[in-house]
């Protein structure tokens, strides 16, 4: 298994972490098992959602790079 360091914003932490809680999981678990269903999504399904974050978030990926 491969280790994965992201950062999360103060205000998504939170929100995570009562999700996390009310499947009685860690949220590093809440987010591993959204990736992989993610992933399992068909294939124009992960297409569309890719394309949403990344319109989403397409103003802080500017900043950042």
């Amino acid at each position: 298994m491969t280790n994965l360091v992201i950062s999360v914003s103060d205000d998504t932490w939170p929100k995570l972490q009562k999700l996390a809680a009310a499947y009685r999981i860690a949220p590093e678990e809440l987010i591993s098992v959204s990736i992989h269903d993610l992933l399992e999504q068909p294939e124009n399904e992960f297409q569309r959602i890719v394309q949403y974050i990344l319109a989403k978030n397409a103003e802080l990926y500017r900043r950042l790079a």
